[in-house]
């Protein structure tokens, strides 16, 4: 992305892109590709090794236009090895380059080499050593990239869809493909389920198991499908209850996070 250069190449940052998207148009919601890209993948590609944890990571995001109307998105976040040698071939490369640029920061002057020499400790060496410690090697290494699949809603079934993506992902990783191809399935959700009806729930078939979704009734409080929860855990009891008050004497609050 260009603003890390000082981080190892695994730890910067490289620019994403859509590699693909169905339908090509859709009339009520037209697609803004570098928004979709922007909020599918804020910090924008990561590369690991195989001894990274490479866990898939759920968010949501939410994309407002002017008008005040609202599309909803979920994507779940994965990573995938790359076959690619030239990719892998770049990355080596640009550890080479890394590590001589590092050494060249961190050698200490002609006159600090003997007493380095003489204690047997130099700051610049251990420090090079553990640098290089975190490090890609294309002989012994695996390579991972970050993959993104989402979705987007007109309306925030949060849990249904995070449900549906999981389970795509894992008919995509599966050793045994799912009994129907994989387009059968998103044809499915995209064009035969239904909006449920307003104070209605609808089941329908996922890749490996029934899904769920439920809209409250025009009498009921609007749909939110986010469980509270999740706000205790991050954010402690504590901080919540001074959020509330926060919130009901009307003051500013600004949320900050990676």
């Amino acid at each position: 992305a260009g603003e890390n250069f000082e981080q190892t190449p695994l730890r910067r940052t490289f620019k994403s892109k859509v590699l693909a998207r169905y339908p090509e148009n859709v009339e009520w919601n037209p697609f803004d590709q570098d928004a979709v890209g922007m909020l599918c993948m804020p910090k924008g590609l990561a590369f690991k090794t195989q001894a990274d944890s490479r866990e898939p990571q759920f968010h949501s995001f939410i994309i407002t236009r002017e008008d005040g109307s609202r599309t909803f998105g979920f994507s779940l976040t994965f990573f995938e090895e790359v076959t690619s040698k030239q990719i892998c071939s770049a990355m080596q490369t640009l550890y080479h380059m890394h590590n001589a640029e590092y050494d060249i920061l961190h050698t200490p002057p002609t006159n600090d080499k003997e007493s380095c020499s003489s204690t047997g400790d130099c700051n610049g060496t251990s420090v090079s050593k553990l640098q290089r410690f975190n490090s890609y090697d294309i002989s012994r290494d695996t390579l991972y990239v970050s993959k993104c699949i989402c979705l987007i809603t007109p309306m925030s079934f949060m849990k249904a869809c995070k449900k549906v993506l999981e389970q795509l992902h894992q008919a995509v990783t599966s050793p045994q493909p799912p009994p129907l191809p994989l387009e059968s399935y998103i044809y499915n959700i995209l064009y035969e389920v239904p909006l449920p009806p307003a104070g209605r729930s609808l089941k329908f078939s996922g890749v490996y198991g029934p899904i769920i979704c439920q809209r409250p009734s025009t009498s009921e409080l609007p749909l939110f499908d986010f469980p509270v929860k999740e706000v205790f855990e991050l954010l402690g009891v504590e901080n919540v209850v001074q959020l509330f008050t926060c919130a009901l004497l009307e003051f500013q609050i600004l949320l900050y996070s990676q």
